[in-house]
C-alpha cells in the first residue's frame, strides 16, 4: 500500500523508517517544510516531497496517510484525509477536545475508510503481552492497575509547540494519554469508568507531576502517576487480579532507546512469603520497536477494514486526560459522565 507521511519532525522521522520497513507499505509522499523537508529529501529520495499537507492528503498516488504533526493539527489533518478517501493512522492524542474527536468519528463513518489511533504501546512485546495474559485468564479478572512514569522533561518540539498550550493542548495528552489507553484496555472487562480523581504539582495542564485514579462500577481501579521533571525514562506497571498478579519495568536513558533494561513477571494465584514469580521472556520493547510493528499492522488493518485502536477508544483516552486536568483544577472527584461537559 502506498503511504503518505504528514510531518517529518523527530517523531515523524521514526514513522518514516517504520513505514519503509513495513513489508506491506511503500513511503510514497512526505509533507514537510524547511529544514525538515531537506532532511526528508536526503533520507527518502524515492518519495515525492510536498510542502503543504493539503497536497499530501489529496495525492492520487497514495491510499493511506500517517499523521505525525503537532497536536493541535491532528483533527484538521485527519478529517481532511478521510474526506479525501484515505485511510488514516493518526498519532495520539486523537484530538484536543471531545468535540473534535466526535467530528473525526463521524468523518470516518461517512468516508468508509479506517481511522486508527497511534497508541502503539498496545503492540509492545511487553505491554501488549500483558493484554494477552489478561485475555488468557493468567491473573483472573484484573482488579487493580498501577502505571508509574518517571522521566526527563519533555522536548520542546519544532517551534516550541510542546510548551505552548494552544498547540499541545495539555501535557497529559502527550504521555499520560498512552497510559490511560492501556488502563482502559486492560480493564475493559470492567466496562466504562464511573469517576476520576486527580492531583497535580504545578499547572494541572502542564504539571511537573500528576496522579489520577479511575474507578469502575465493579470496584476495579486504575492509578496513573506521571512525573516529567525527573531524569532518564522509567516506566513501572503492576496489575493485581483475583487470580494472580503482574509486574513490569522498563528503564533507559531515553524514551526512544532501542535497548533498555526491561522485565515482565507473572505470578499465578496468590503469592506466599518467599515465593518467586515467573520471569517471562519477550523481544525488545520500546516505542521505536512498537512503531515498526504498528506500521505493518495498520496497513493490514486498512486492507481488512479494521482499526488497531478504534477512534472510540482514542476518544476515551482523551476524555480521561481532559477529566484528570479538570479534576486537579477543581480539587474534586468527577463523574465520568461529566467528561463531555
Amino acid at each position: 500500500m502506498r503511504v503518505g507521511l504528514i510531518g517529518y519532525g523527530a517523531w515523524g522521522r521514526h514513522h518514516a523508517r517504520a513505514i519503509a520497513s513495513a513489508p506491506s507499505a511503500r513511503l510514497a509522499v512526505i509533507a514537510a517544510r524547511g529544514e525538515a523537508a531537506e532532511a526528508a529529501r536526503r533520507a527518502w529520495p524515492e518519495a515525492r516531497m510536498v510542502g503543504d499537507w493539503t497536497e499530501a492528503v489529496t495525492a492520487p498516488e497514495i491510499e493511506a496517510v500517517f499523521v505525525a504533526v503537532p497536536n493541535h493539527l491532528h483533527a484538521e489533518v485527519a478529517q481532511a484525509a478521510l474526506a479525501a478517501g484515505k485511510h488514516v493512522l493518526l498519532e495520539k492524542p486523537m484530538a484536543l477536545s471531545l468535540a473534535e474527536c466526535d467530528r473525526l468519528i463521524a468523518a470516518a463513518r461517512a468516508s468508509g475508510r479506517v481511522l486508527t489511533i497511534g497508541h502503539e504501546m498496545r503492540l509492545s512485546t511487553q505491554w501488549g503481552r500483558i493484554g494477552a495474559l489478561i485475555d488468557e485468564g493468567a491473573i483472573g479478572r484484573p482488579r487493580v492497575v498501577q502505571i508509574t512514569l518517571f522521566r526527563f522533561p519533555y522536548r520542546s518540539g519544532s517551534g516550541g509547540w510542546r510548551y505552548d498550550r494552544a498547540r499541545v493542548g495539555s501535557w497529559l495528552l502527550e504521555e499520560a494519554v498512552h497510559h490511560a489507553d492501556l488502563a482502559l484496555w486492560w480493564l475493559r472487562g470492567s466496562g466504562e469508568p464511573v469517576s476520576l480523581r486527580a492531583n497535580a504539582v504545578g499547572d494541572p495542564g502542564m504539571p511537573h507531576a500528576l496522579d489520577a485514579t479511575l474507578r469502575f462500577a465493579d470496584g476495579a481501579a486504575a492509578t496513573i502517576v506521571n512525573t516529567v521533571a525527573g531524569f532518564e525514562h522509567h516506566l513501572a506497571v503492576s496489575l493485581i487480579g483475583d487470580g494472580g498478579s503482574i509486574r513490569a519495568l522498563w528503564s533507559a536513558a531515553m524514551d526512544r532507546a532501542e535497548t533498555a533494561s526491561a522485565s515482565l513477571h507473572l505470578f499465578r494465584g496468590r503469592a506466599a512469603p518467599g515465593e518467586r514469580a515467573e520471569a517471562l521472556d519477550f523481544a525488545p520493547s520500546g516505542e521505536v520497536h512498537e512503531l515498526a510493528t504498528q506500521a505493518e499492522r495498520a496497513i493490514q488493518g486498512f486492507r481488512a477494514g479494521r482499526a488497531i485502536v478504534t477512534p472510540e477508544e482514542g476518544r476515551a483516552a482523551v476524555a480521561a486526560c481532559l477529566l484528570a486536568e479538570r479534576s486537579a483544577r477543581e480539587g474534586r472527584e468527577i463523574a465520568w459522565r461529566e467528561a463531555a461537559a
